[in-house]
């Protein structure tokens, strides 16, 4: 009983003792102003301006970093941001509604299986230095 009495006893000096003592606690940064207002970072912001498409049905090059991106058979990081209604929310742009379509004609309500893996057609864009020369020019619009 009395180790009892004498556990509850130091277990309430030592709170009070920490309640007395936060008061006195600083930070070794000293008190830093912190403002209210700041925006949450951006998650992925394009890099640099959006290249132009060389034919009418090439798939658009990703302006943004991927490497970091999951797309498996439960996950598309690509949708949380380019599908709808989130599209409008994140100003990016929305997935072709031919996406919604499956092999059979179909319309989908989500994003048809054989499009769900969207670097199987989109890739990031890069500025580099081509490997071989090429002479392709795009056909007349």
């Amino acid at each position: 009983m009395k180790t009892k009495i004498l556990a509850f006893l130091m277990a309430a000096v030592l709170g009070f003792g920490t309640v007395a003592a936060a008061d006195e606690v600083q930070s070794l940064r000293g008190k830093p102003a912190v403002e209210a207002d700041t925006p949450p970072p951006v998650s992925n912001t394009v890099e640099a301006p959006r290249y132009a498409r060389n034919y009418r049905q090439q798939p658009p090059l990703i302006p943004h970093r991927i490497e970091k991106y999951e797309i498996d058979l439960k996950v598309n990081m690509c949708l949380r941001c380019h599908d709808w209604p989130n599209n409008v929310q994140e100003n990016a742009p929305m997935v072709s509604v031919s996406h919604f379509i499956d092999r059979e004609g179909h319309k989908l309500d989500k994003v048809s299986s054989q499009r769900w893996f969207c670097v199987q057609c989109h890739v990031p864009q890069a500025d580099a230095k081509p490997l071989v020369d090429n002479s392709f020019t795009p056909a007349s619009k």
